[in-house]
């Protein structure tokens, strides 16, 4: 099921997309990329759409009586959760947050000074959502575990952020990622919905390696912490592994404070060649604008350096004489 949901994923991200694009192109939506090039952010709220409409389906189809995978249905509805909730949080800062400081220490320093960004709101609120998701599917795994499990699935929701700098970057490495947990874990019932979240994701990725959107917060956040989620939802037997995930993606986080991922990508061979994989090369320049239309100009007769003619002069003629009358007529005789 976890292969068949990711499918769907594709095919209803792409379809949704190529549906919703009109409704992007609104004032409100437009943001310019690192190019200078004017695209519609927080397109990311398609991926939360495909989510609720395969969870919907699925609802529907077990009411008509089929017997899905065990653990697929609350896996399912953990995943919709998890979308919806960073989705709304990511796109409050898609829409409400240009110009904000950023980062944790931005952030932080900002509510010290009495001031609520955005990006805070999406970092507690992110934070408090990770818990109830937790709390959800191990409600008696202890306290210590709940708020390491919580962690996880926040910060790899930060992190997916972190990595959306550059277009398509954001879905790449989620793809990656999600191999590997499936290598890892196998491809179980729980993950459909996680694989629903990253097969979305994937049917976006062609328009945004061209440059046609921006996933935006919206769609970043919820790929990142769908991959949180699906660690914690596949390793319920390997809590060592989720430990040591937990400590690189915290270290990553932090790291994040002080060195730019980006420039650590274009300085690596590699992954600069992962991070160029389907996109337009750096040095393409930005369309150039379309210069207004020129004003008509109608031609003027050439100037002559001779000087004009006299105009000829008028004389006045006399005034003719008034014509005589006709003689009157002889009388008959």
């Amino acid at each position: 099921m976890t292969l068949v949901m990711f499918v769907l994923g594709i095919l209803l991200g792409a379809g949704l997309w190529v549906l919703a694009a009109p409704a992007f192109a609104a004032p409100v939506f437009e943001r310019t990329n690192f190019r200078g090039r004017s695209l519609p952010t927080a397109a990311g709220v398609v991926v939360v759409l495909v989510v609720v409409l395969l969870d919907a389906a699925v609802a529907v189809l077990v009411t008509l009586g089929w017997d899905p995978p065990l653990a697929a249905v609350p896996g399912l509805r953990l995943a919709t959760m998890a979308a919806l909730g960073f989705g709304l949080l990511g796109l409050l800062d898609d829409l409400g947050g240009e110009g904000q400081s950023g980062g944790f220490t931005g952030h932080l320093k900002a509510l010290a000074a009495g001031r609520l960004t955005t990006g805070a709101i999406k970092l507690f609120g992110g934070g408090a959502l990770a818990v109830v998701l937790v709390a959800s599917w191990r409600p008696d795994h202890g306290l210590g575990w709940l708020l390491a499990d919580a962690a996880l699935v926040a910060l790899c929701a930060n992190l997916g952020n972190l990595f959306d700098r550059a277009p398509g970057r954001t879905t790449k490495v989620t793809l990656v990622a999600f191999a590997v947990l499936v290598i890892v874990a196998g491809a179980d019932a729980e993950l459909a919905g996680v694989a629903a979240i990253v097969g979305a994701g994937a049917g976006l990725i062609v328009p945004d390696l061209r440059e046609r959107l921006m996933l935006g917060d919206a769609g970043a956040n919820v790929l990142g912490a769908a991959i949180g989620l699906g660690i914690v939802l596949a390793g319920d037997d390997s809590d060592g592994v989720r430990i040591g995930v937990l400590v690189v993606v915290a270290a990553l986080n932090l790291i994040s404070e002080r060195v730019s991922f980006s420039k650590v990508i274009r300085e690596t061979a590699p992954l600069r060649a992962f991070d160029m994989l389907g996109r337009d090369p750096l040095d393409v320049p930005p369309p150039a604008p379309v210069p207004p239309p020129a004003p008509v100009l109608r031609e003027q007769p050439p100037e002559s350096s001779e000087e004009p003619p006299p105009a000829p002069v008028l004389r006045e003629e006399p005034p003719k004489p008034p014509e005589e009358p006709p003689a009157p007529p002889a009388p008959p005789a």
